[in-house]
Formats: C-alpha cells, sequence, structure tokens
C-alpha cells in the first residue's frame, strides 16, 4: 500500500489527555542530550515513519509534552518515502525517516538520506549491534525470526538451530513466505556473513527441499499453515503470534494456542534478529529536534511504547517485555550488526533466486 498519510501532533489538552492513556502514572524519564540545546525556532519534527502502529500516537504526544517539541507525521510504505526523499531533495521538509527492517534502513543509507549523528545518550543506551556503526541510524525495538512449530507434532527437544531445518527429518514440513520478503533476505544476509555463500547456497537448496508448500503469503499465513496441519514448522517473526494470541478473534487465539515459539542457535550465536529504527535525514531543518526525537526514543517509557505497539522487544536494557510476549521465554540474541543485513543482500537474492526460493 503507497497511500501517505499526514498528521499533526499538537495541543495541550488532547497531548495530555494521550499521554496520560499511553503513559498511565509513569513520568517520562528520557532527558536530553547536555550537548544539544533546542533553538526557539526549532519546535518541530517532521518524521516520515512507515511504521503504522496507533500506539505510537503516545510516543508523539509525549514527547511534544516533554520537550514542546511538535511531530509532524508523514505516514507510508518504506519505500515510497525513501523515493519521495530523494524527489525532494535539498528541499525535503523530512527530518527523521524511520522504518522496520535494517535492510530498507541500509537502502536509504546507501542512497545518501542519512547524516552521521554522534550522541552519548544514544550510543550508550543501545547495544552497538543494534545501531549503524557510525550513526546513520539507531533501532528501537527487535524483532526475532524464530522457528514456530506444531506443539502436536514436534517436541522442541528435535529443534536446534536455522542450518538444522535441512535435517531430512522436517522433509515436507517447512513453511516460510517468499524469498524476497526483507524478512527473509535479511536471516540469509546474516548467514552469508557467518557461513560464506557457497554453503548458504547449500543451505537454501536444504531447505527448499523441505519446504511443506511453494511460498505464499505473510509470516501470519504460515502460522495458520502450521496450525491446520500443512506443515509442522514455520519460519516467522516472533510478533505475530503474539499479534494472534492477543486477538479478540476467537480463532486466532486458537491457531495461537496449537502453535509455540523455538529460538533457534541458542548454544552458538543466538536467534536472529532485526529492528525497526530510525535516522536523521541529511538534509534536515530541525537537526536538534531530530536528534533529540532520537534520545526520547531511547527511554524508558517511550520503549516500552515503541517496541509494545507492535509486540517487539525493546532494545535498552531493564525495560519490561509484554506479559504474552515475556511468556514465550527469553533468548540470546544473535550480536551481529543489523548493517550487515543490507550489505549482503543482494547476494542474498541471487543465491535464493539460484536455488529455487520464490
Amino acid at each position: 500500500m503507497n497511500k501517505m498519510t499526514r498528521r499533526t501532533f499538537l495541543g495541550a489538552g488532547a497531548a495530555a489527555a494521550t499521554v496520560a492513556m499511553g503513559l498511565g502514572k509513569a513520568k517520562a524519564t528520557a532527558q536530553p542530550s547536555p550537548t544539544i540545546r533546542i533553538a526557539q525556532a526549532d519546535r518541530v519534527v517532521n518524521l516520515y515513519s512507515s511504521r503504522h502502529y496507533d500506539t505510537d500516537n503516545a510516543l508523539y504526544e509525549g514527547f511534544r509534552a516533554e520537550t514542546g517539541i511538535q511531530v509532524n507525521l508523514i505516514e507510508a510504505e518504506a519505500d515510497p518515502l525513501i523515493e519521495r526523499i530523494k524527489s525532494e531533495g535539498a528541499n525535503s521538509p523530512a527530518d527523521v525517516l524511520m522504518t522496520v527492517d535494517a535492510g530498507r534502513l541500509w537502502r536509504a543509507e546507501q542512497e545518501g538520506l542519512f547524516q552521521p549523528v554522534n550522541s552519548q545518550v544514544l550510543n550508550q543506551a543501545i547495544p552497538s549491534s543494534l545501531r549503524h556503526p557510525n550513526g546513520m541510524w539507531f533501532g528501537f525495538s527487535k524483532r526475532a525470526r524464530v522457528i514456530m512449530y506444531d506443539t502436536s507434532k514436534v517436541n522442541p527437544a528435535d529443534l536446534s538451530t536455522y542450518e538444522a531445518l535441512t535435517d531430512p527429518q522436517w522433509q515436507g514440513q517447512i513453511l516460510t513466505r517468499s524469498s524476497t520478503n526483507i524478512y527473509n533476505v535479511s536471516l540469509v544476509s546474516s548467514l552469508i556473513e557467518v557461513h560464506g555463500a557457497p554453503e548458504t547456497e547449500t543451505w537454501v537448496r536444504g531447505l527448499v527441499a523441505n519446504f511443506a508448500r511453494p511460498p505464499e503469503g505473510n509470516d501470519t499465513a504460515q502460522i495458520q499453515a502450521c496450525a491446520a496441519g500443512v506443515g509442522s514448522l514455520a519460519i516467522a517473526n516472533s510478533y505475530y503470534l503474539i499479534r494472534l494470541a492477543k486477538s479478540d478473534n476467537p480463532a486466532d487465539r486458537e491457531v495461537a494456542e496449537k502453535v509455540s515459539i523455538f529460538f533457534p542457535n541458542q548454544r552458538d550465536r543466538g536467534t536472529h534478529v532485526n529492528i525497526s529504527g530510525a535516522g536523521v535525514v541529511r538534509t534536515a531543518k530541525n537537526q536538534e529536534a531530530a536528534i533529540r526525537f532520537l534520545e526520547y526514543l531511547a527511554g524508558p517509557e517511550a520503549q516500552a511504547i515503541f517496541a509494545n505497539g507492535n509486540n517487539e522487544y525493546p532494545v535498552v536494557e531493564g525495560v519490561p517485555l509484554d506479559p504474552v510476549l515475556a511468556s514465550y521465554g527469553s533468548f540470546k540474541s544473535d550480536p551481529m550488526n543489523a548493517s550487515v543485513f543490507g550489505k549482503n543482500s543482494a547476494e542474498a537474492l541471487r543465491i535464493t533466486d539460484r536455488a529455487g526460493w520464490t
């Protein structure tokens, strides 16, 4: 969907009410960087975002309440937003670009859309693996790409790693979406970094040999097919199952009750994680306010709202998890820097194409 929408978040009374609902009794605790002073004219942030979660509204209102800086929101999918900033050039009003998946952040970086940010607040709060090495972008929530399994058919003791999904015991059992989907591109890119291209291609061929059906649908469709017995394993992002488990639709909850999460590679490098993140646009007219906005997103209350809006994991240590998400257990994350996913993406697409993962 390429539709763009625009919203402005302002108004003291409405903002206070929204913050009260969104944050409860909590008070904002994120403090401005001592090196950042917002000029009087710098009282707005123009945010281009591909996140489409209504809960993010509380973030924008909370930021305005804390700093007096208004957020103007342009919403669309990532690719149209990137193209819009490119076409607007030096006249772009965009101050911050926010999107999901490090692969899309990498693309924006390669297009020269970001400027480096050196913030002590961000560098201390966000693990190095979840931010660009040169401060071009920062992750503010993370999602795990996990193995979902049919609890009536699979003993989790038989599961171990992504690599082991090529074992003959899983022939005809694995469900996944298209290889061109950015989530799968990033997963394959991470394997290239670990094993090299030739070994990764061997792995992809083995995975394809174990498919239950040709790839179709999104991650939710894989979980639903797993619950329906089409296959017994599904590769999907963790938050899709949490969304089903919390759904008001009894049919969704029934699906979630039949499927659980296994976190791969816990005895070696850890489970592949990706991010939702943002960076300051190179031509930002409100640069200081933009940096302050990113710093605000790294605060504990903002972190909880940002992550829980899509049932994801916060990136800042110590922020409580959503209770349903937490019920599936803790896990060790792969510490690979997320910038690798974009760097290896072209090779990942060539490999999956050759190996028949359509």
